[in-house]
C-alpha cells in the first residue's frame, strides 16, 4: 500500500502549473482547476516544465484536470484515490494560484463546494500583493488559511507548459494568523522535493512585505519601460524613483505597525541592488506579461495597496501613485 498526499491546484496559470510540477514530480496526486483552453491542453499534452531547473513532463494520464469544481464534486476530497493507493491521514491541501483579482471569486467558489473540503483540510494562497488572506478569512477560518512567497520567475509560453526562467529565494509559507506551521510541513517538503526549495517560516508578514517592496519597485516600471529588471538598475532616473516607492512604503509600514525585515529604506536599498536585483536582472514583470496579454494587471494588489493603506493614515506617496496611474492607463490602452 503506497500512502500520497492529494492535492488541488485552483488556477493553472504560470505558478500553479509551476507548483504543480513540483508536486507531480514528488508523488502527490494532483487535482487542477483551469480554463477550458488550458484543461485541453493539458488533457492532451500533459504537463511541461521547462528552465533553470531542468526538463520535467508529467503524461495526463498523471493528473487530473476540470473546468469547475462541480466536476469533481462526486469525488469527496478525502476518499481513496485509485486502486492500491490510499490518501495520507493527515492534512490535505488546496493551492489558490489564481491572480490578486480573482481571489474573492476563488474563495467564494472553494466556499460554494465545501464538500471539497475536510476538517484538516488548508489553504494555501500562491499570489501577489497584499490583502488575498482577508478575502479567504471573509469564508473560512483564519487557521485554514496560509500565504505563500515566491521570488521565482514563471513565464507560461503555452497553456500547458511552464518555463522557470530565474529563482531569488525558497518559497516561504506561513500564517498570518498564528496558524501552526506543522500543518504545511509536509507540502514544503514535497514541494522541494519536486524541484523548488520550500520551507515554513514564522515571519510571513515580513516576507510578504519583503516582495511587495521588491515588486512595487520593479513591476510598474519594468512594465511602463518595457525592459528587464537589470536596466532599471543601471539607470540614476529610474533608481531615483525606485528609491522614492521604497521609501514611501516603509513610512506605510511604520505608520500601519507593519513589519519586514529591515529596519530602515537604506537597509533594504543596499540588498536590493547588491543581490535581489542582480539575481533576477533578465526577468521581465508579469505586470508586462499581462499588458502584452491585453489582461488585467495585480497594480491594485502591490502599489494600489500601498496607496489604499497610506490614504487611510494620511501619507503621501505620489512616487507609488504615479507609476500605479501610468500602469492604470497602459492597461486601458491595451485591453
Amino acid at each position: 500500500m503506497v500512502v500520497i498526499m492529494k492535492i488541488l491546484i485552483y488556477g493553472a496559470g504560470s505558478v500553479g502549473l509551476g507548483i504543480a510540477s513540483c508536486l507531480l514530480k514528488s508523488g502527490a496526486e494532483v487535482d487542477i482547476i483551469a480554463r477550458q483552453e488550458t484543461v485541453d491542453s493539458l488533457r492532451q499534452n500533459g504537463l511541461v516544465r521547462t528552465g533553470i531547473f531542468g526538463d520535467y513532463h508529467a503524461p495526463a494520464s498523471a493528473f487530473n484536470c476540470y473546468t469547475s469544481l462541480s466536476e469533481i464534486e462526486s469525488q469527496p476530497y478525502d476518499t481513496t484515490c485509485t486502486a492500491k493507493l490510499t490518501l495520507d491521514s493527515g492534512t490535505r491541501y488546496i493551492l489558490v494560484c489564481t491572480k490578486f483579482f480573482d481571489s474573492l471569486g476563488a474563495a467564494q467558489d472553494l466556499c460554494r463546494h465545501s464538500r471539497l473540503i475536510e476538517e484538516a483540510t488548508k489553504i494555501v494562497l500562491f499570489q501577489n500583493g497584499w490583502g488575498n488572506a482577508e478575502k479567504f478569512t471573509s469564508f473560512f477560518s483564519s487557521d485554514r488559511i496560509y500565504n505563500a512567497r515566491v521570488i521565482t520567475g514563471f513565464v507560461r509560453p503555452r497553456p500547458n507548459v511552464v518555463d522557470i526562467t530565474v529563482h531569488a529565494d525558497s518559497i516561504h509559507i506561513g500564517s498570518l494568523f498564528g496558524g501552526d506551521l506543522s500543518f504545511i510541513h509536509k507540502l514544503c517538503e514535497l514541494i522541494s522535493t519536486g524541484g523548488i526549495g520550500c520551507e515554513p517560516t514564522g515571519n510571513i508578514e515580513k516576507d510578504l512585505w519583503a516582495k511587495m517592496l521588491y515588486n512595487c519597485a520593479l513591476n510598474p516600471l519594468g512594465a511602463i519601460l518595457d525592459v528587464p529588471y537589470g536596466r532599471l538598475a543601471e539607470s540614476e532616473s529610474t533608481r531615483m524613483i525606485m528609491d522614492g516607492i521604497i521609501k514611501e512604503v516603509f513610512a506605510v509600514l511604520a505608520a500601519v505597525g507593519y513589519s519586514t525585515h529591515w529596519k530602515t529604506p537604506a537597509d533594504f536599498i543596499e540588498v536590493f541592488y547588491d543581490k535581489l536585483v542582480p539575481d533576477t536582472a533578465e526577468h521581465k514583470s508579469s505586470t508586462l506579461q499581462d499588458i502584452l496579454a491585453k489582461k488585467p494587471t495585480e497594480i491594485d494588489a502591490l502599489n494600489g495597496a500601498v496607496i489604499e493603506l497610506a490614504n487611510r493614515h494620511e501619507i503621501a506617496v505620489p512616487y507609488n501613485l504615479a507609476v500605479y496611474n501610468m500602469v492604470k492607463f497602459i492597461e486601458a490602452k491595451a485591453s
